[in-house]
């Protein structure tokens, strides 16, 4: 049968779009989406918990009810929206289907019966094209090896060339009066320079044949000031990008800070320095980290108690600290107020898992590994900022420890692609690695 030009496309979702956005099904437009009823199934085991899949579960589950109040789900329910989105059904499998993913890759795998499900809509459907709808990449190319249209859930991903925005650009062949004003003055309201480039809370490397200047775009004084590296807490930046990020960091106006690089480039090195220069400002300095459990197993499963089980994944935050405690001396009047705010509770190190719910006022928030987190993710810690609170993200997006998640569809990526250009954020994307000469080789070579 001919397939018709303008027929609407049958969405079938797959379990882990559900745990990735809770709201999956109404972004298909006026398309039809499909649930197979494996996924049910298999969100059974997500409903109980605290973390942000159990909560995306619950979510899930919560929508369908409300859809399908009064009617069979084998049936096509409409969505919400109107005339202008598709329905929605449950799906079974055929048992008596021409092609069966069960006996091509093996019985008893909740995967192939997803698949099943789809090429069953493919029979009933006749005509009409279907596609299967998935985070996981290995699904998607079993189900090309069956012929079955797949795809990845595209809702929330940045595009390719908005992956590597650094928050700093070099202008070459600037007026030298411009760099001069600055250099006297500490600004320059004269803008010209910057032409199309200008963006709010931007950072400058402006150049000419003599001179240059590191500068920063002041969207509240539209102004463009000069950017001195700041010795903070023990903490000296090393290079331009480390000095643009603390810049970022010390500005009180500046509430969002994402610091994106690879290992070794001072992340949240600086970050946590800045926040200790700052403690006076605020009540509490937190800092955070999401845990990815190591073969797909639960920290349950590891010995000890719930602090034995989290110190493991979050000692990159302990040896942060203990490189700043560690630059002064043990009766310095540093190094006791850094004790003086653990013993207080003002400076926390803790899983990110453990603070979910909380309103965040009068707080630096810091959250390491913040590539690990959906967009979903980030919008919910964001969202819980209350008064005085500024959030710094640190992560590098090419370092993602969760299979469902890219460069393009991670939660950092995804707030510096949407945030960029606004007054209360800023971004610097650190390249240059300053831990050791043997990390610099490390990172180049191998």
């Amino acid at each position: 049968m001919a397939r018709a030009k303008n027929q609407k496309k049958i969405f079938v979702l797959d379990t882990s779009v559900i745990l990735h956005d809770h709201n999956s099904i109404n972004s298909f437009a006026e398309h039809d989406v499909a649930i197979p009823i494996t996924v049910l199934e298999e969100l059974d085991n997500f409903k109980i918990g605290n973390d942000t899949k159990n909560f995306s579960c619950r979510e899930f589950i919560r929508i369908l009810d409300k859809l399908s109040k009064n009617q069979t789900l084998l049936d096509w329910v409409p969505l919400n929206g109107g005339k202008d989105k598709g329905k929605f059904k449950i799906v079974l499998q055929n048992e008596n289907r021409e092609l069966d993913a069960e006996k091509i890759f093996g019985k008893n795998k909740n995967d192939h019966k997803i698949l099943n499900a789809a090429l069953t809509l493919v029979e009933q459907e006749l005509g009409r094209r279907v596609i299967l709808v998935s985070k996981d990449i290995n699904l998607r190319l079993k189900a090309k090896a069956l012929n079955l249209q797949a795809e990845d859930y595209e809702t929330g991903k940045i595009k390719q060339e908005n992956t590597y925005y650094s928050g700093q650009i070099t202008i070459e062949n600037v007026n030298p009066e411009v760099i001069q004003e600055i250099y006297k003055n500490d600004h320059s309201a004269d803008l010209s320079v910057l032409g199309d480039k200008l963006i709010n809370n931007g950072f400058y490397i402006l150049k000419n044949a003599k001179n240059s200047i590191l500068a920063y775009y002041n969207p509240i004084k539209q102004v463009l000031e000069r950017v001195e590296k700041q010795y903070i807490f023990g903490i000296k930046p090393k290079n331009a990008e480390q000095t643009f990020a603390m810049q970022a960091l010390m500005n009180p106006n500046i509430k969002l800070v994402t610091l994106q690089g690879v290992a070794g480039t001072g992340k949240t090195l600086l970050a946590l320095a800045s926040a200790l220069e700052q403690n006076s400002q605020y009540h509490q300095i937190i800092l955070a980290r999401p845990i990815v459990p190591l073969s797909n197993k639960d920290i349950g499963f590891l010995p000890g108690s719930a602090e034995d089980k989290v110190n493991p994944y979050m000692q990159p935050l302990f040896d942060n600290l203990s490189f700043i405690k560690n630059q002064f001396g043990a009766n310095e009047k540093k190094a006791k107020k850094i004790q003086e705010m653990e013993e207080e509770g003002r400076l926390k190190i803790t899983p990110l898992a453990f603070i979910r719910g909380r309103s965040l006022s009068n707080v630096i928030f810091i959250v390491d590994e913040a590539q690990n987190l959906t967009p979903h993710e980030v919008k919910t810690i964001v969202t819980r900022a209350g008064e005085n609170t500024k959030i710094i993200f640190t992560g590098d997006v090419h370092q993602i420890d969760t299979p469902y998640l890219d460069d393009q569809s991670n939660g950092l990526s995804y707030i510096i692609d949407r945030l960029k250009g606004q007054e209360l954020f800023a971004h610097v994307l650190l390249e240059k690695g300053e831990r050791s000469e043997l990390a610099n080789l490390a990172n180049d070579l191998l």
